[in-house]
């Protein structure tokens, strides 16, 4: 046995109850209620005082925004679920590649030293520098004129001890004025994860890296 409404300020108040528990409620169920009360409060109006057809329809029109806002929660909660199993999905792939973050650590695979560079401006002159770990200069490369923006670079480290290998200095110059310049390092993906409905990459050095954190992949 439903409540019987006399009044649409019953109505009007389920109506602002329904919007305030908006989230986590039945929309079919909702309508059910309302439809029942709405009938109930045609039934029992005051024949000399009935309700217009502008109150009805919007009333009507109120329940169906709050059960329409319930749906599109829902659809789009739906969505972001799916959006975070494809991001997985991707980041899978990438196991295996090389993330690359800004650093000056070469990457020293197979006698070479390889890394990366982002110059500010063109480049009349670039070399690059592997470093040992007290600073000596352990191989070089020069690699001529250079437009701005981003590029690669390998070293030839024949017969040299990864271990030993420290970092890398970009030597960046128009006539004898430095170029700014930025090193970039190269950091094999051991495993990617979720964190907040973001990708985190775990490199093979024990490094986390943030998804926006990379600045490309190799």
């Amino acid at each position: 046995m439903f409540a019987v409404a006399k009044t649409s300020s019953e109505i009007e108040a389920y109506n602002s109850q329904s919007t305030a528990s908006k989230n986590g409620a039945d929309p079919q169920a909702m309508q059910d209620k309302f439809m029942k009360m709405l009938v109930a409060q045609l039934n029992n109006q005051d024949p000399l005082n009935p309700m217009d057809n502008a109150q009805m329809t919007s009333q009507m029109a109120q329940i169906n925004t709050v059960s329409g806002i319930q749906q599109l929660n829902e659809t789009m909660q739906n969505m972001a679920t799916q959006f975070g199993s494809l991001q997985a999905l991707q980041g899978v792939s990438l196991i295996g590649r090389n993330a690359m973050v800004e650093g000056n650590i070469p990457l020293v695979q197979d006698d070479k030293a390889s890394g990366g560079l982002r110059l500010d401006a063109a480049a009349q002159s670039v070399k690059v520098d592997v470093l040992d770990k007290a600073g000596k200069v352990l191989g070089s490369v020069n690699l001529g004129a250079l437009q701005a923006g981003q590029h690669t670079f390998e070293v030839p480290m024949a017969g040299a001890d990864p271990a030993t290998v420290g970092s890398f200095k970009v030597t960046a110059l128009n006539g004898d004025t430095p170029v700014a310049a930025k090193g970039i390092s190269f950091h094999p993906i051991a495993s990617v994860g979720m964190k907040d409905g973001a990708i985190q990459l775990t490199a093979g050095n024990g490094k986390t890296y943030g998804y926006g954190d990379v600045l490309g992949y190799r």
